[in-house]
């Protein structure tokens, strides 16, 4: 089953290495970076990058699409057009926490539940999908993760779904996912209300955070 992870300038590296990391051991998977173009692509810190195996256009029949999320303030259409193009014979479509925007765009979340980093909430609903505050959205083929670290709980699940809640298990010992955080802050229905609010304003569609960063001179 091929899993096409899908990477651009600015994606978060956790939106992508959680579900990498529960889906790319399985012998039956094949783990693929795919980018609009092939090579490296640097993350949204600007100090770290994950290589591009292939380009989209190298991948055209995809069992699964992973879309991270990351500053998706502006959207590379290639991306977009490419979604929609794959989306209808997939077996799963997905998306890791601002990658929910990109399905959006293709179309694929058109009247959908879904959800997204909460911070993004309203933008989703702008773009048609009903925004659900889970940490996992399935609706039919499409599954949508909430913020970032949701992503491993989708990989987890995608696994359940694929090959049964005896390999999800042994995925998740396998990376001994058991969470035990200092701080029961991690949604913004537990967090202290200042933290929200200043998350908000900093990572939130309209923020500097969500514009892509410039592209290298040639």
């Amino acid at each position: 089953m091929q899993i096409a992870f899908v990477i651009y300038p600015g994606f978060t590296i956790l939106d992508v290495i959680g579900p990498f990391q529960t889906l790319a051991d399985n012998p039956g998977n094949e783990a693929v970076l795919v980018a609009a173009e092939a090579g490296p692509v640097v993350d949204h810190t600007g100090r770290a990058q994950l290589v591009a195996e292939k380009s989209l256009f190298e991948v055209t029949a995809p069992d699964v699409i992973v879309v991270a999320g990351g500053k998706t303030g502006e959207l590379d259409q290639r991306i977009v057009d490419w979604v929609r193009k794959v989306h209808p014979t997939t077996t799963w479509t997905t998306s890791v926490c601002t990658g929910a925007i990109y399905l959006a765009a293709a179309g694929v979340l058109d009247g959908l539940d879904a959800t997204t980093h909460w911070a993004w909430a309203d933008k989703l609903n702008e773009m048609g999908a009903h925004y659900v505050h889970d940490r996992v959205v399935p609706r039919g083929k499409v599954v949508t993760a909430a913020g970032v670290s949701s992503g491993i709980d989708m990989g987890l699940t995608l696994m359940d779904r694929m090959y049964g809640p005896v390999a999800a298990q042994t995925a998740q010992l396998g990376i001994e996912y058991d969470p035990q955080p200092p701080y029961d802050a991690g949604s913004p229905t537990k967090a202290p209300a200042d933290i929200v609010e200043f998350l908000k304003a900093m990572m939130g569609p309209d923020s500097e955070w969500a514009k892509p960063p410039a592209a290298s001179p040639a």
